[in-house]
Protein backbone atom coordinates (compact mmCIF):
# COMPACT_ATOMS: atom_id res chain seq x y z
CA UNK A 1 0.00 0.00 0.00
CA UNK A 2 1.21 3.23 -1.04
CA UNK A 3 1.96 5.81 1.53
CA UNK A 4 -0.61 8.08 0.44
CA UNK A 5 -2.90 5.23 0.75
CA UNK A 6 -2.23 4.34 4.48
CA UNK A 7 -2.29 8.23 5.10
CA UNK A 8 -6.17 8.56 3.43
CA UNK A 9 -6.72 5.59 5.36
CA UNK A 10 -5.28 6.59 8.86
CA UNK A 11 -7.43 10.41 7.92
CA UNK A 12 -11.13 7.91 7.54
CA UNK A 13 -10.28 6.21 10.56
CA UNK A 14 -9.71 8.87 12.76
CA UNK A 15 -12.91 10.89 11.63
CA UNK A 16 -14.72 7.60 12.50
CA UNK A 17 -13.08 7.70 15.59
CA UNK A 18 -13.49 11.05 16.74
CA UNK A 19 -17.61 11.48 15.49
CA UNK A 20 -17.80 7.60 17.57
CA UNK A 21 -16.12 9.40 20.59
CA UNK A 22 -18.56 12.92 20.02
CA UNK A 23 -21.56 10.80 19.49
CA UNK A 24 -20.78 8.72 22.71
CA UNK A 25 -19.88 11.58 24.70
CA UNK A 26 -23.22 13.56 24.01
CA UNK A 27 -25.06 10.37 24.37
CA UNK A 28 -23.64 9.93 28.14
CA UNK A 29 -24.05 13.33 28.60
CA UNK A 30 -27.80 12.93 28.23
CA UNK A 31 -28.05 9.72 31.01
CA UNK A 32 -26.93 12.26 32.75
CA UNK A 33 -29.00 13.83 35.80
CA UNK A 34 -28.96 17.71 36.75
CA UNK A 35 -29.83 19.33 39.31
CA UNK A 36 -29.40 22.91 41.32
CA UNK A 37 -25.79 22.65 42.43
CA UNK A 38 -25.20 22.15 46.10
CA UNK A 39 -26.13 25.36 48.69
CA UNK A 40 -22.07 26.14 48.92
CA UNK A 41 -21.93 27.72 45.49
CA UNK A 42 -24.20 30.21 43.68
CA UNK A 43 -27.31 29.77 42.51
CA UNK A 44 -28.18 29.38 39.30
CA UNK A 45 -25.39 26.15 38.33
CA UNK A 46 -26.81 22.62 37.61
CA UNK A 47 -24.63 19.32 38.68
CA UNK A 48 -24.88 16.08 37.83
CA UNK A 49 -22.36 13.14 39.37
CA UNK A 50 -20.87 11.14 36.76
CA UNK A 51 -19.31 8.82 38.75
CA UNK A 52 -18.81 8.12 42.90
CA UNK A 53 -20.17 9.62 45.73
CA UNK A 54 -19.44 13.25 46.81
CA UNK A 55 -20.15 13.25 50.12
CA UNK A 56 -17.95 9.86 51.14
CA UNK A 57 -14.38 10.15 51.17
CA UNK A 58 -13.67 8.12 47.51
CA UNK A 59 -12.53 9.58 44.20
CA UNK A 60 -15.53 11.36 42.23
CA UNK A 61 -16.28 13.19 39.42
CA UNK A 62 -19.14 15.67 38.54
CA UNK A 63 -20.27 17.93 35.98
CA UNK A 64 -21.27 21.50 36.54
CA UNK A 65 -23.18 23.79 34.43
CA UNK A 66 -22.57 27.04 34.74
CA UNK A 67 -24.59 29.96 33.26
CA UNK A 68 -22.65 33.34 31.28
CA UNK A 69 -21.29 34.94 33.86
CA UNK A 70 -21.55 32.66 37.03
CA UNK A 71 -18.73 33.35 39.36
CA UNK A 72 -17.13 31.43 42.39
CA UNK A 73 -15.64 33.96 45.00
CA UNK A 74 -11.90 32.86 46.15
CA UNK A 75 -12.40 29.43 48.08
CA UNK A 76 -10.23 26.00 48.61
CA UNK A 77 -10.76 22.66 48.84
CA UNK A 78 -8.97 19.98 50.71
CA UNK A 79 -7.67 18.18 48.52
CA UNK A 80 -6.83 18.46 44.72
CA UNK A 81 -9.50 18.70 42.13
CA UNK A 82 -8.93 18.60 38.11
CA UNK A 83 -11.27 20.70 36.47
CA UNK A 84 -11.73 19.78 32.20
CA UNK A 85 -13.35 21.93 30.36
CA UNK A 86 -16.54 20.18 28.27
CA UNK A 87 -18.28 23.35 26.66
CA UNK A 88 -17.96 27.08 26.92
CA UNK A 89 -14.99 29.04 28.62
CA UNK A 90 -13.80 28.76 31.78
CA UNK A 91 -11.83 31.37 33.14
CA UNK A 92 -9.94 31.12 36.85
CA UNK A 93 -7.41 32.90 39.03
CA UNK A 94 -5.18 32.02 41.98
CA UNK A 95 -5.55 33.98 45.00
CA UNK A 96 -7.49 35.51 47.76
CA UNK A 97 -9.01 38.23 45.43
CA UNK A 98 -10.86 38.03 42.10
CA UNK A 99 -8.56 39.78 39.74
CA UNK A 100 -10.20 39.52 36.29
CA UNK A 101 -7.40 40.48 34.56
CA UNK A 102 -5.36 37.84 35.95
CA UNK A 103 -7.52 35.29 35.00
CA UNK A 104 -6.54 32.17 32.64
CA UNK A 105 -8.55 30.62 30.24
CA UNK A 106 -9.58 27.72 29.29
CA UNK A 107 -11.21 26.27 26.19
CA UNK A 108 -13.19 22.63 25.65
CA UNK A 109 -10.82 19.47 26.75
CA UNK A 110 -8.38 21.54 28.57
CA UNK A 111 -7.77 21.17 32.03
CA UNK A 112 -6.53 22.37 35.32
CA UNK A 113 -4.67 20.96 37.85
CA UNK A 114 -6.09 22.97 41.39
CA UNK A 115 -3.87 21.69 44.45
CA UNK A 116 -5.33 21.18 47.96
CA UNK A 117 -5.53 23.94 49.79
CA UNK A 118 -4.80 26.61 47.27
CA UNK A 119 -7.28 29.67 46.90
CA UNK A 120 -8.44 30.02 43.66
CA UNK A 121 -11.68 31.07 42.19
CA UNK A 122 -13.92 30.85 38.69
CA UNK A 123 -15.71 32.49 36.22
CA UNK A 124 -17.83 31.23 33.56
CA UNK A 125 -17.15 33.21 29.62
CA UNK A 126 -20.78 31.73 28.50
CA UNK A 127 -22.49 28.93 29.37
CA UNK A 128 -20.17 26.35 30.30
CA UNK A 129 -19.86 23.13 31.78
CA UNK A 130 -16.75 21.68 33.25
CA UNK A 131 -16.30 18.12 34.62
CA UNK A 132 -14.72 18.34 38.56
CA UNK A 133 -12.31 15.04 39.50
CA UNK A 134 -11.78 15.13 42.91
CA UNK A 135 -11.58 13.02 46.42
CA UNK A 136 -14.11 13.05 48.89
CA UNK A 137 -15.85 14.36 50.90
CA UNK A 138 -16.49 17.72 49.08
CA UNK A 139 -16.33 20.53 51.25
CA UNK A 140 -15.14 24.23 50.00
CA UNK A 141 -13.80 27.00 52.29
CA UNK A 142 -14.53 30.45 51.27
CA UNK A 143 -11.51 32.91 51.84
CA UNK A 144 -14.07 35.56 52.71
CA UNK A 145 -16.97 33.63 54.86
CA UNK A 146 -19.51 36.03 53.82
CA UNK A 147 -19.09 35.02 50.28
CA UNK A 148 -20.45 31.19 51.35
CA UNK A 149 -23.68 31.39 49.57
CA UNK A 150 -25.13 28.94 52.40
CA UNK A 151 -24.28 31.00 55.02
CA UNK A 152 -26.26 33.72 53.51
CA UNK A 153 -29.71 35.03 54.55
CA UNK A 154 -32.28 35.08 52.42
Amino acid sequence: MSLRRLSLAAAVILTALNATTAHAQKKAAAKLTWGPAPPVLPAGAKMAVVSGDPGKAAPFVVQLDMPAGYKIAPHSHPTDEVVMVKTGHFGYGMGDKVDEKSMKSLRPGQTVDLKANMNHYAMARGRTIVSISSMGPFSIKYVNPADDPSKMKP
